[in-house]
């Protein structure tokens, strides 16, 4: 590879005359030499060293992005729509910026741990971390962390949370079910934690507030591997037969009843509502279009990568919490029943 200098050379000029023409700092610099500099470059097809300029500013330029994913839910965590809309953000957001991005996906948080504490990266994204997965990896990597969607934030000194309105979206839309007179209403998930567990909290404060009893069978966990979901599936439609709504943790999960209960002739609304979570493409294309919680999941990872790039620039400090807002989207899955 020809360097900065060797074109000097051969050019008869300086090397910080042709350097200002690679990197675009050509305010001092003739039309005329700009011109015989870059027509120079397209000759010898120059390629800039990226690594080498970085390694002289004492930086990457790389983002790492670490996503743990459950090793019974997902065999491939990037099918899930709100997953790959996360990333489109976040991708985007750090090219318009001059950054790459480093991606790792592990069931393991000992494994994500073992890799990035060895990243030669400027700052790391993570998402997905449960219970004091997050507290693990702050622990072995000391650069700027932002996180996306993570609960157990005890103990993290050094980084953003970007979250959500999680609690008081399902709230909301939990009392907007109830306001078209339902009151047997179950709740739909795969498990009690993070971003589920706040959901949860929040439907369940709805029915407090209107005086509606919860009972532990009013809460169905779905089993989402591939293996198991179609069994699962299968179980709770029969145990929706005691219920006049869903309320579902996610859209993912409320199209995949949804479907389930075409199959088996229930028709939605008229047998029963359901309501989802995110207002993802499945919902907008699914048909009845589902009434959902709008989240904007695509600024949410455009968000976590600007902080972040902001934190590693000195611009702001670590903030702990920014959450982002919901609204309700009603559509044509909910049925007034009064």
């Amino acid at each position: 590879m020809i360097t900065i200098k060797e074109i000097a050379q051969q050019l008869n000029m300086s090397t910080t005359t042709v350097s200002n023409v690679i990197h675009g700092k050509t305010g001092e610099v003739s039309p005329q030499t700009i011109e015989r500099v870059e027509q120079f470059l397209k000759k010898v097809d120059y390629v800039p060293n990226i690594s080498a300029r970085n390694l002289a500013q004492n930086e990457s330029k790389i983002i790492g992005f670490a996503l743990k994913a459950r090793a019974d839910k997902y065999s491939n965590l990037l099918t899930d729509p709100f997953v790959s809309e996360i990333i489109g953000g976040i991708e985007e957001t750090i090219r318009k910026a001059g950054y790459f991005m480093m991606i790792y996906i592990s069931s393991d948080t000992a494994e994500i741990m073992r890799h990035v504490s060895t990243w030669n990266v400027d700052g790391l994204l993570l998402f997905g971390m449960l219970d004091d997965d997050g507290i693990r990896v702050s622990e072995k990597y000391k650069k700027p962390i932002v996180c996306i969607d993570t609960y157990s934030i005890e103990g993290l000194k050094h980084f953003t949370n970007i979250g959500l309105e999680d609690e008081k979206g399902c709230f909301q839309m939990t009392q907007y079910l109830i306001d078209c007179g339902h009151r047997k209403i179950a709740f739909l998930s795969d498990n009690m934690k993070g971003v589920d567990l706040a959901r949860f909290t929040g439907y369940k404060n709805a029915l407090e507030a209107n005086g509606i009893e919860f009972h532990e069978e009013d809460f169905f966990k779905i089993l989402p591997h591939e293996s198991q979901v179609e069994e699962s599936l299968n179980e709770l439609a029969q145990r929706s037969k005691n219920y006049t709504a869903i309320m579902c943790v996610s859209d993912l999960y409320a199209v995949m009843l949804m479907s389930k209960f075409h199959d088996l002739g229930v028709k939605v609304p008229d047998d029963i509502s359901i309501a989802g979570f995110d207002d993802n493409l499945l919902g907008r294309l699914h048909r009845p279009a589902l009434t959902t919680v709008h989240q904007n999941v695509k600024k949410k990872g455009q968000l976590a990568a600007e902080t972040l790039i902001k934190i590693i620039k000195g611009k702001i400090g670590a903030s702990n919490q920014i959450q982002l807002p919901t609204r309700l989207v009603i559509r044509d899955t909910v049925k007034k029943i009064k």
